[in-house]
Protein backbone atom coordinates (compact mmCIF):
# COMPACT_ATOMS: atom_id res chain seq x y z
CA UNK A 1 0.00 0.00 0.00
CA UNK A 2 1.26 3.31 -0.77
CA UNK A 3 0.92 5.79 1.74
CA UNK A 4 1.97 9.51 1.73
CA UNK A 5 2.55 12.25 4.57
CA UNK A 6 3.07 15.52 4.48
CA UNK A 7 4.33 17.85 6.85
CA UNK A 8 4.26 22.18 6.94
CA UNK A 9 4.42 24.66 9.46
CA UNK A 10 1.30 27.09 8.31
CA UNK A 11 1.79 29.63 10.44
CA UNK A 12 -2.04 29.99 11.44
CA UNK A 13 -4.10 27.69 9.82
CA UNK A 14 -7.16 29.98 9.41
CA UNK A 15 -5.38 32.55 7.83
CA UNK A 16 -3.63 30.27 5.35
CA UNK A 17 -6.38 27.75 4.87
CA UNK A 18 -6.88 28.64 1.35
CA UNK A 19 -3.07 27.58 0.28
CA UNK A 20 -3.05 24.70 2.25
CA UNK A 21 -6.45 23.81 -0.07
CA UNK A 22 -4.56 24.69 -2.91
CA UNK A 23 -1.53 22.25 -1.76
CA UNK A 24 -3.94 18.96 -0.93
CA UNK A 25 -5.83 19.86 -4.24
CA UNK A 26 -2.48 18.98 -5.77
CA UNK A 27 -0.24 17.01 -3.87
CA UNK A 28 -3.01 14.70 -2.51
CA UNK A 29 -1.38 13.60 0.51
CA UNK A 30 -3.00 10.52 2.35
CA UNK A 31 -2.16 12.42 5.64
CA UNK A 32 -1.14 16.12 6.36
CA UNK A 33 0.73 17.35 10.02
CA UNK A 34 0.24 21.02 10.83
CA UNK A 35 2.31 22.99 12.95
CA UNK A 36 1.98 26.08 14.46
CA UNK A 37 -2.07 26.47 13.56
CA UNK A 38 -2.51 29.13 16.22
CA UNK A 39 -6.11 27.98 16.95
CA UNK A 40 -8.34 26.00 19.76
CA UNK A 41 -9.82 23.26 18.42
CA UNK A 42 -13.51 24.55 18.48
CA UNK A 43 -12.16 26.84 15.75
CA UNK A 44 -9.92 24.52 13.48
CA UNK A 45 -11.58 24.54 9.59
CA UNK A 46 -13.10 21.28 10.01
CA UNK A 47 -15.63 21.83 7.40
CA UNK A 48 -13.11 22.67 5.30
CA UNK A 49 -10.56 19.59 5.22
CA UNK A 50 -13.76 17.44 5.08
CA UNK A 51 -14.98 18.80 2.03
CA UNK A 52 -11.44 18.66 0.34
CA UNK A 53 -11.77 14.81 1.42
CA UNK A 54 -9.86 14.80 4.89
CA UNK A 55 -12.63 13.11 7.37
CA UNK A 56 -10.47 12.10 10.24
CA UNK A 57 -8.53 15.04 12.41
CA UNK A 58 -6.44 14.63 15.40
CA UNK A 59 -6.31 18.38 17.14
CA UNK A 60 -4.07 20.01 20.04
CA UNK A 61 -4.48 23.19 19.63
CA UNK A 62 -4.68 26.62 21.67
CA UNK A 63 -5.46 29.93 21.40
CA UNK A 64 -2.87 32.10 19.30
CA UNK A 65 0.37 30.31 19.92
CA UNK A 66 1.53 26.96 18.31
CA UNK A 67 -0.60 24.08 18.31
CA UNK A 68 -0.33 20.72 16.14
CA UNK A 69 -2.85 18.87 14.26
CA UNK A 70 -2.86 15.81 12.06
CA UNK A 71 -5.75 15.64 9.11
CA UNK A 72 -6.28 12.24 7.21
CA UNK A 73 -8.26 10.04 4.41
CA UNK A 74 -7.32 7.34 6.54
CA UNK A 75 -8.78 6.01 9.82
CA UNK A 76 -7.16 6.71 13.26
CA UNK A 77 -7.33 3.35 15.58
CA UNK A 78 -6.36 5.67 18.37
CA UNK A 79 -4.62 9.12 19.17
CA UNK A 80 -2.79 10.74 21.67
CA UNK A 81 -0.98 13.89 23.41
CA UNK A 82 2.18 14.59 25.40
CA UNK A 83 3.44 17.01 27.09
CA UNK A 84 7.21 18.35 27.41
CA UNK A 85 8.93 20.13 30.38
CA UNK A 86 5.94 19.91 32.28
CA UNK A 87 3.86 23.28 29.62
CA UNK A 88 0.65 22.28 28.45
CA UNK A 89 1.07 24.26 25.06
CA UNK A 90 0.13 21.82 22.17
CA UNK A 91 3.60 20.63 20.70
CA UNK A 92 2.62 17.33 20.38
CA UNK A 93 0.30 14.82 18.88
CA UNK A 94 0.18 11.58 17.60
CA UNK A 95 -1.93 8.87 15.85
CA UNK A 96 -1.75 5.20 15.05
CA UNK A 97 -3.24 3.49 11.95
CA UNK A 98 -4.54 -0.05 11.55
CA UNK A 99 -6.83 -2.16 10.55
CA UNK A 100 -9.48 1.10 9.90
CA UNK A 101 -7.21 2.61 7.50
CA UNK A 102 -6.68 -1.33 5.80
CA UNK A 103 -3.01 -1.66 7.32
CA UNK A 104 -1.89 -5.43 7.76
CA UNK A 105 0.73 -3.72 10.76
CA UNK A 106 0.34 -1.12 12.66
CA UNK A 107 1.99 2.43 11.91
CA UNK A 108 2.32 5.02 14.92
CA UNK A 109 3.02 8.82 13.43
CA UNK A 110 4.02 11.97 16.05
CA UNK A 111 3.55 15.27 15.22
CA UNK A 112 5.91 17.46 16.65
CA UNK A 113 6.64 21.51 17.28
CA UNK A 114 9.89 22.32 19.04
CA UNK A 115 10.08 25.38 20.94
CA UNK A 116 12.14 28.10 18.34
CA UNK A 117 14.17 29.15 21.67
CA UNK A 118 14.39 32.86 20.89
CA UNK A 119 16.87 34.68 20.04
CA UNK A 120 19.71 34.46 22.55
CA UNK A 121 21.62 30.83 22.72
CA UNK A 122 22.55 31.04 26.37
CA UNK A 123 19.78 29.27 28.42
CA UNK A 124 21.31 31.15 31.61
CA UNK A 125 20.21 34.58 29.47
CA UNK A 126 17.04 33.37 27.81
CA UNK A 127 14.18 30.96 29.20
CA UNK A 128 13.45 30.55 26.07
CA UNK A 129 16.28 28.45 24.65
CA UNK A 130 16.67 27.05 27.75
CA UNK A 131 13.07 25.45 27.40
CA UNK A 132 14.41 24.06 23.84
CA UNK A 133 17.16 22.54 25.17
CA UNK A 134 15.41 20.87 28.07
CA UNK A 135 12.60 20.06 25.25
CA UNK A 136 14.88 17.97 23.13
CA UNK A 137 16.41 16.46 25.94
CA UNK A 138 12.89 14.89 27.16
CA UNK A 139 12.60 13.81 23.38
CA UNK A 140 15.64 11.73 23.53
CA UNK A 141 14.53 10.23 27.07
CA UNK A 142 10.69 9.77 25.83
CA UNK A 143 10.31 5.80 25.73
CA UNK A 144 7.46 5.90 23.18
CA UNK A 145 9.83 7.65 20.69
CA UNK A 146 12.44 4.75 20.79
CA UNK A 147 10.96 2.36 17.70
CA UNK A 148 12.19 -1.00 18.04
CA UNK A 149 12.27 -4.05 15.70
CA UNK A 150 9.66 -4.09 13.99
CA UNK A 151 7.99 -1.05 15.06
CA UNK A 152 6.67 0.90 12.29
CA UNK A 153 7.18 4.30 13.72
CA UNK A 154 7.44 8.20 11.43
CA UNK A 155 8.23 11.03 13.62
CA UNK A 156 7.98 14.13 11.74
CA UNK A 157 7.18 18.26 12.63
CA UNK A 158 9.01 21.62 12.52
CA UNK A 159 11.97 20.65 15.27
CA UNK A 160 13.44 24.11 14.50
CA UNK A 161 17.07 23.01 14.55
CA UNK A 162 18.96 22.61 11.24
CA UNK A 163 20.95 20.31 12.69
CA UNK A 164 23.99 19.87 9.30
CA UNK A 165 26.29 22.24 8.10
CA UNK A 166 24.53 22.38 4.79
CA UNK A 167 21.34 22.57 6.26
CA UNK A 168 21.35 25.90 6.87
CA UNK A 169 22.92 28.40 4.30
CA UNK A 170 26.01 29.65 5.65
CA UNK A 171 27.42 26.82 8.61
CA UNK A 172 30.07 29.50 9.77
CA UNK A 173 28.02 32.55 9.93
CA UNK A 174 24.98 30.84 11.63
CA UNK A 175 27.09 28.85 14.07
CA UNK A 176 25.35 31.16 16.95
CA UNK A 177 22.16 32.03 15.54
CA UNK A 178 19.67 30.41 17.43
CA UNK A 179 18.09 26.87 15.42
CA UNK A 180 22.21 25.96 14.00
CA UNK A 181 24.42 26.43 17.42
CA UNK A 182 25.84 22.95 18.21
CA UNK A 183 24.23 22.54 21.23
CA UNK A 184 21.07 22.54 19.93
CA UNK A 185 22.23 20.43 16.34
CA UNK A 186 24.15 17.95 19.34
CA UNK A 187 20.59 17.18 21.50
CA UNK A 188 18.50 16.62 18.01
CA UNK A 189 21.44 14.52 16.63
CA UNK A 190 21.19 12.88 20.05
CA UNK A 191 17.35 12.27 20.09
CA UNK A 192 17.54 10.87 16.61
CA UNK A 193 20.15 8.45 17.40
CA UNK A 194 18.93 7.24 20.46
CA UNK A 195 15.23 6.42 19.17
CA UNK A 196 17.02 4.83 16.06
CA UNK A 197 15.27 7.25 13.10
CA UNK A 198 16.37 7.74 9.83
CA UNK A 199 16.26 11.44 8.68
CA UNK A 200 14.91 10.68 5.11
CA UNK A 201 16.08 14.18 3.94
CA UNK A 202 19.43 13.04 4.58
CA UNK A 203 18.62 9.50 3.85
CA UNK A 204 17.64 10.48 0.00
CA UNK A 205 19.93 13.51 -0.39
CA UNK A 206 23.71 13.71 0.27
CA UNK A 207 25.44 15.80 3.51
CA UNK A 208 27.42 17.84 0.90
CA UNK A 209 24.36 19.09 -0.67
CA UNK A 210 22.15 22.49 0.50
CA UNK A 211 18.91 21.68 1.47
CA UNK A 212 16.14 24.28 3.12
CA UNK A 213 12.82 24.37 4.13
CA UNK A 214 12.39 27.67 5.27
CA UNK A 215 13.14 31.55 4.68
CA UNK A 216 12.55 34.36 6.51
CA UNK A 217 9.73 36.93 6.40
CA UNK A 218 12.69 39.51 7.49
CA UNK A 219 14.04 39.03 3.71
CA UNK A 220 11.87 41.21 0.85
CA UNK A 221 12.74 38.12 -1.88
CA UNK A 222 13.44 35.01 -0.25
CA UNK A 223 15.06 34.19 -3.63
CA UNK A 224 17.96 36.35 -3.27
CA UNK A 225 20.72 34.86 -1.65
CA UNK A 226 18.62 31.87 -0.54
CA UNK A 227 19.02 32.34 2.32
CA UNK A 228 17.40 29.32 3.82
CA UNK A 229 17.73 26.62 6.63
CA UNK A 230 15.92 23.02 6.91
CA UNK A 231 13.92 23.11 9.95
CA UNK A 232 11.16 20.68 9.30
CA UNK A 233 11.75 17.33 9.31
CA UNK A 234 10.81 13.69 9.08
CA UNK A 235 12.06 11.01 10.38
CA UNK A 236 11.45 7.22 9.81
CA UNK A 237 12.15 4.13 12.12
CA UNK A 238 14.01 0.92 10.67
CA UNK A 239 11.26 -1.27 9.87
CA UNK A 240 10.10 1.84 7.37
CA UNK A 241 13.26 2.85 6.16
CA UNK A 242 13.24 0.62 3.06
CA UNK A 243 9.98 1.40 1.76
CA UNK A 244 10.35 5.09 1.41
CA UNK A 245 9.75 5.26 -2.22
CA UNK A 246 10.10 9.01 -2.77
CA UNK A 247 10.70 12.66 -1.00
CA UNK A 248 9.89 15.97 -2.23
CA UNK A 249 10.12 19.68 -0.70
CA UNK A 250 7.77 21.85 -2.02
CA UNK A 251 9.90 25.54 -2.16
CA UNK A 252 7.33 26.73 -4.61
CA UNK A 253 5.31 27.09 -1.73
CA UNK A 254 7.11 29.95 0.11
CA UNK A 255 5.99 32.44 -3.49
CA UNK A 256 2.44 31.72 -2.44
CA UNK A 257 0.47 34.22 -2.09
CA UNK A 258 0.28 34.93 2.16
CA UNK A 259 3.01 32.15 2.25
CA UNK A 260 4.04 30.74 5.68
CA UNK A 261 8.21 30.99 6.17
CA UNK A 262 7.81 27.29 6.11
CA UNK A 263 6.89 24.79 3.00
CA UNK A 264 5.10 21.70 2.58
CA UNK A 265 7.96 18.21 3.47
CA UNK A 266 6.29 15.18 1.68
CA UNK A 267 7.27 11.65 2.07
CA UNK A 268 5.64 8.61 0.09
CA UNK A 269 6.39 5.24 1.11
CA UNK A 270 5.43 1.44 0.59
CA UNK A 271 3.17 0.10 3.94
Amino acid sequence: MRFSLTTWNINSVRLRIDIVAKFLKSARPDVLCLQETKCIDDAFPLKRFKRLGYEHVALNGQKGYHGVAIVSKLPFEATDIRTFCDNIDSRHISVAFGEKAQLAKPLVLHNFYVPAGGDIPDPALNPKFDHKLKFLDEMKACEPLHPRGDDRHILVGDLNVAPHENDVWSHKQLLKVVSHTPIECEKLLAAQTHGEWFDVARERIPLSEKVYTWWSYRAADWTVGDRGRRLDHIWVSRALKDGVSDFKITRDARSWERPSDHVPVTVTLDV
